[in-house]
């Protein structure tokens, strides 16, 4: 590849008070789902309004508080999906709406008019401020970048204000977000100096905050430097207490995740995201995986995966997109074990568990004095190269171990245990695992549950042969 000379490294950021490095996260984020309108966007054949309402019914039933449903004035069917959301009262009242808008009047009014009737809604607004757009793009030096949206944001203001959108105490029903858009390519000092300019307007509360969202539109530079500019950005607005950080990570280096959560311990508050990172390009940060890895960690992450075969039904369904076998946590085969190494360890993890919950029972029948119900489920999860209990997530451990060619002698004996309650000794292992091995290898293919049982049948029937033939020839 002779012509990288044409790609220019990203800025350094110098920002040696940095201390995020040295926190942990502890607690889960405000969630917000962008399934409905960055991932919908981003489909080959969008979403009908039948399907972005059975999307949204999930969402909800997920555990999602804040759901972006559409850009209402971008097409009369994100305007009428917005429509049928309010008047047929399918919002419930613990879930807040977000609709997007550009700083453009006629869309803003728009998207007003989509807003009449809902109970309490996020109105998210933006412009783009990185160099290329404003010269390529706009045509605009900074100053009138920032007339922009300051004058988006005064339009906005006056109209949200009005009874219309007020409720019966005279507090707007709207809440206010704004993205910088392309922030992870704008100047940092520039980025802070139009969100507080916009965020004037709104003269945020502790008791009504601003959501400032700090998008990485096109991911360009690696997860450490976003932390870095995330958290100085956090130190230097001058009414943090007043604000929500938001961020928005899009995937174009591969590092979406990684860097929503080292943003988080840079102080940010809330993740935009997609159900498995689908969305423009390379896709959105998936909010299944940041969820999960919460999970993973010991902390109650907010969202209920419990069912994660139900989610990827949905999503396959309504996106008409497939979830790839090695997506984590939701792939196929992310909690399948071929090797055989990986078999072995993994059967004996199993054994330790099962031996551990026995041990744990009896104590608990032996003591008297403090005997009361052991919860299985509550055990200390440790098993090798499975990161969480699959259960957990609504699978059953039947693909835990496949049977091909690169498997061994655990595996095989924890298939026959697990589900035909077969046990082998050590030199049954050793023996019957290699006729399993050269099975396999022989057909070049995997070898189901059933087919391994009669291999097993068959293997005893020649055991039995042979040791009648030894016993008439003495």
């Amino acid at each position: 590849m002779k012509y990288f000379n044409k790609y220019k490294p990203f800025p350094k950021f110098k920002f040696p008070e940095r201390t995020w490095p040295n926190k942990t996260l502890v607690n889960p984020p405000i969630w917000c789902s962008v399934d409905l309108r960055d991932g919908n966007q981003a489909l080959v054949q969008p979403m009908n309004i039948q399907e972005k309402l059975e999307f949204f019914h999930h969402l909800v039933g997920l555990g999602f508080k804040e759901i972006e449903v559409g850009y209402p004035a971008a097409s009369d069917t994100e305007f009428e999906f917005l429509r049928e959301l309010i008047e047929g009262d399918y919002i419930p009242d613990d879930v807040t709406i977000q609709v997007l808008t550009q700083s453009r009047e006629d869309l803003i009014r728009r998207t007003f008019e989509g807003l009449k009737g809902a109970k309490k809604a996020i109105l998210h607004f933006y412009n783009s401020t990185s160099p290329v757009q404003r010269q390529v793009v706009f045509g605009q030096n900074k100053s009138e970048i920032i007339a922009l949206g300051v004058r988006a944001a005064e339009l906005i203001q006056e109209i949200r204000m009005t009874k219309e959108f007020q409720d019966q105490n005279g507090k707007s029903r709207i809440r206010i977000e704004y993205s910088p858009e392309s922030f992870s390519s704008t100047e940092p000092e520039y980025a802070l100096e139009i969100c507080q300019a916009v965020s004037k307007v709104f003269a945020p509360t502790i008791e009504d905050k601003m959501i400032i969202n700090l998008p990485a539109t096109v991911e360009v530079y690696t997860p450490n430097v976003y932390a870095d500019i995330v958290e100085w950005f956090g130190k230097n607005f001058h009414n943090r207490d007043s604000i929500i950080i938001s961020l928005h990570t899009h995937n174009d280096r591969g590092t979406g995740i990684a860097a929503s959560e080292l943003g988080l311990l840079a102080g940010a508050d809330r993740i935009e995201g997609t159900l498995l990172g689908n969305g423009e390009r390379t896709g959105n940060a998936d909010l299944v995986t940041l969820a999960l890895n919460f999970y993973s960690m010991g902390i109650d992450p907010h969202l209920d995966f419990s069912n994660i075969n139900k989610t990827i039904q949905i999503f396959e369904k309504c996106n008409k997109i497939r979830v790839p076998e090695r997506h984590p946590y939701a792939g196929e085969l992310v909690f399948t074990a071929f090797s055989g190494s990986h078999q072995d360890a993994i059967h004996k993890g199993f054994q330790a568990r099962n031996e551990r919950e026995i041990s744990d029972l009896e104590k608990s029948d032996k003591d008297q004095n403090t005997k009361k119900e052991i919860d299985i489920n509550n055990l200390p999860w440790e098993i090798p190269y499975l990161p969480i209990d699959p259960k957990d997530l609504g699978r059953d451990y039947t693909s835990v171990v496949r049977i091909n060619s690169q498997s061994g002698k655990g595996g095989v004996s924890f298939i026959l245990e697990k589900d035909f309650g077969i046990s082998l000794s050590k030199e049954e292992k050793k023996i019957f695992g290699q006729v399993v091995k050269d099975y396999s290898d022989s057909q070049g293919r995997e070898v189901n549950t059933w087919e391994l049982k009669r291999l097993w049948e068959k293997y005893n029937e020649e055991l039995n042969a042979a040791g009648s033939l030894s016993s008439s020839i003495k």
